[in-house]
């Protein structure tokens, strides 16, 4: 038995198919192969790449070409029309014009039109992706379009390439088409961002001194008591960067507060039985009763009977315009 067929049978570990994979492509080509070779008989077997360009021909190119009537679809099949009427020479000439028109699209575009593709990157953990798809409500963030009539894709909202970090925060479900629209089009200097999300102002009560106040942090935000509570578990979420209203907030910090509100919920209703609903509210601006300017959520557990009458939730804010169904 040769070494080779002994370390097969014997010794081999698979996580996956690639060394079984790798040594029959030396096989089959003399014994050496460079890797973009290898690389595309391990494509071979991966259904899912397949299954991403299914879904691009029956859901972008193919309702296309249909809408323009020069292909028609039969089943699972695309036909093209009037093929039978093309003589040898003119398939030859289309041919060499859909050459033409492929080399000029990617001498226009370079490598990024694949860039949304790419698997050198650091993938996105399977549970991760799961979070940001559901989150999304199986819509694109972008178009809003279902998840059944485009494939959607777990997106960085900053670029990579511009310094966007592997953080649920900074994903976004994008559909096949937004993603790969997207590109690199903001002009954004992002050359500063860590910077930017570093910034802090030392005259700022929350940004000093809530080290050892903290019940819940992210990496772009954080959760604590407030000093004055208005009902037991009263809570703020906050950004780490110093910003004056939510307004000012960037995407991946929306996200982030998002993300403390919920985990809050679930903690505070396993703490106490008796909370019943919430209040979640932001003043922006001294005219909206702000008086810290660091952007701020409140998250106010409610219980039965806290209040005498608690219709109009936030409409109390204007005395009289709580009650509306009285009038």
């Amino acid at each position: 038995m040769s070494k080779l067929k002994r370390f097969i049978e014997r010794k081999m570990r698979m996580s996956h198919i690639y060394q079984p994979v790798m040594i029959k492509t030396l096989l089959t080509n003399d014994g050496k192969a460079d890797k973009n070779l290898i690389a595309k008989k391990i494509l071979e077997y991966d259904f899912s790449q397949a299954e991403y360009y299914e879904n691009i021909t029956n859901n972008m190119v193919g309702r296309v070409l249909r809408n323009h009537d020069i292909v028609q679809k039969v089943r699972e099949n695309y036909i093209l029309k009037s093929y039978e009427n093309l003589s040898k020479l003119e398939i030859e000439e289309i041919i060499k014009l859909c050459d033409s028109k492929i080399h000029e699209y990617i001498d226009n575009r370079g490598k990024k039109i694949w860039e949304h593709r790419r698997r050198n990157r650091k993938p996105v953990p399977g549970s991760t992706r799961y979070k940001v798809l559901k989150r999304a409500h199986g819509r694109c963030e972008l178009c809003g379009i279902s998840k059944d009539l485009k494939a959607l894709e777990v997106d960085h909202i900053v670029p990579k390439n511009k310094g966007g970090e592997d953080s649920i925060n900074n994903y976004q479900a994008l559909c096949y088409s937004c993603n790969s629209n997207k590109r690199d089009f903001d002009d954004t200097d992002f050359r500063n961002l860590k910077s930017f999300y570093e910034t802090r102002d030392d005259n700022c009560t929350f940004c000093n001194g809530l080290k050892n106040k903290t019940i819940l942090k992210n990496n772009l935000a954080i959760a604590f008591y407030d000093k004055f509570p208005v009902t037991k578990g009263h809570t703020l979420i906050i950004p780490k960067r110093h910003c004056n209203i939510y307004f000012d907030l960037s995407q991946p910090e929306i996200n982030a507060i998002n993300s403390l509100i919920l985990e809050l919920k679930l903690i505070l209703e396993s703490e106490d039985s008796k909370i019943e609903g919430f209040n979640i509210g932001i003043n922006n601006g001294k005219v909206a009763g702000q008086t810290i300017s660091h952007c701020h959520i409140h998250l106010i557990p409610r219980r039965k009977n806290d209040v005498s009458n608690p219709i109009g939730g936030i409409r109390n804010l204007i005395p009289g315009k709580g009650d509306y169904k009285a009038k």
